[in-house]
């Protein structure tokens, strides 16, 4: 997992997208959907394996009951694996949405566009990486 600290991922240069909401598919969450749903309503509350077990619960459908007696196993087998970063999800991809990791990895979505973006952006005291391009240039 990426323990990224006062880091913004900015929108990928052919996100052709500004800040635009993620979608249900099929009438099913999509990982874009819930990671959008998760990271504003409870911004600064995530860590990136916070945000990786929170997502992968509601897309298995867990029960309260099973994640009350296998949640811990079931978060340190996921985050035992390897998986990308923030810098790979369709958020800032495709959607639009810089990721800002505050000094504690917790994590909050800022629109592309927006002053706080921008302000972000320009802060000599936060590292700037770009999220992954969708297509090979």
């Amino acid at each position: 997992m990426d323990d990224y600290t006062n880091t913004l991922v900015v929108v990928a240069d052919d996100c052709p997208a500004a800040a635009k909401i993620p979608e249900p598919k099929g009438g099913k969450p999509t990982i874009a959907s819930l990671e959008y749903e998760l990271l504003t309503a409870h911004p600064y509350t995530y860590t990136r394996d916070d945000l990786l077990y929170e997502v992968h619960i509601r897309r298995q459908g867990l029960s309260a009951k099973e994640l009350k007696s296998r949640g811990a196993a079931i978060r340190a087998e996921l985050v035992a694996k390897p998986h990308p970063c923030m810098r790979a999800s369709p958020l800032p991809k495709t959607y639009g949405w810089g990721v800002f990791h505050d000094g504690q990895s917790r994590i909050a979505l800022v629109a592309l566009g927006s002053a706080e973006y921008a302000k972000l952006a320009k802060d000599k005291t936060v590292t700037v990486l770009k999220a992954m391009r969708n297509k090979r240039g």
